[in-house]
């Protein structure tokens, strides 16, 4: 019988590379998975149903809603966005270990359901470091990094909530911010593989055949 995975929620502030971060942990790790998300938006263009999101309609998603079948959801850019509770545990049953990379507020709310799921919080490793990374993207207006930027302080508090920080350093000081980042990420993953609940069939049989 294959071990149950686990869940791991990554979040953090705008910027942080965190999206860098979980895309390169599942080129590097493929014994890690990502999530897939339901949403209410059309399939773009090579994009599969079931590989890169489950797609339903607005009433679909209204009618899960009731059911109570995400972990969080949200509206975003006039569509609707979540994770399902049976997608996600289907994958955990089958021993997959699993990324959810989604806002802050979704991942306290995963947290806040299921007390056995990781919360890793990606942080910056300044202000002044977060800010040149948004302006380098150039994809923010002036008006948007100010608005970016004064929600990174009730981002970082809520920081103290999840059980692991990790700090994706200044590439200009660190060229190998990108990989140490991704390494930190797997590191939580190998060792929670490693705690005693995933060995204790091991110890049971160990210690049986040590008593005969």
């Amino acid at each position: 019988m294959a071990k149950r995975g686990r869940l791991f929620v990554i979040s953090g502030p705008a910027g942080a590379g965190k999206t860098e971060i979980v895309k390169k942990l599942l080129q590097q790790h493929p014994d890690v998975r990502l999530s897939v998300s339901c949403t209410t938006r059309a399939p773009r263009p090579g994009e599969v149903d079931g590989v890169n999101y489950h797609f339903v309609s607005e009433e679909r998603f209204k009618a899960l809603i009731d059911e109570g079948a995400f972990y969080e959801w949200a509206h975003v850019h006039q569509n609707h966005y979540g994770t399902l509770k049976s997608t996600v545990q289907q994958e955990l049953a089958l021993g997959h270990d699993l990324i959810l990379e989604i806002d802050v507020q979704g991942c306290l709310q995963v947290m806040a359901q299921d007390a056995s799921v990781t919360g890793i919080f990606i942080c910056p490793p300044s202000r002044e470091n977060l800010e040149q990374r948004l302006r380098r993207r150039g994809t923010e207006s002036e008006e948007s990094i100010r608005v970016r930027l004064g929600n990174v302080a009730k981002e970082v508090a809520t920081a103290y909530r999840y059980h692991y920080v990790i700090i994706h350093q200044d590439w200009s000081v660190e060229p190998r911010a990108l990989e140490i980042a991704t390494e930190e990420v797997y590191a939580v993953i190998a060792a929670r593989r490693l705690e005693l609940e995933n060995r204790r069939d091991f110890l049971d049989a160990l210690t049986a055949s040590l008593k005969a």
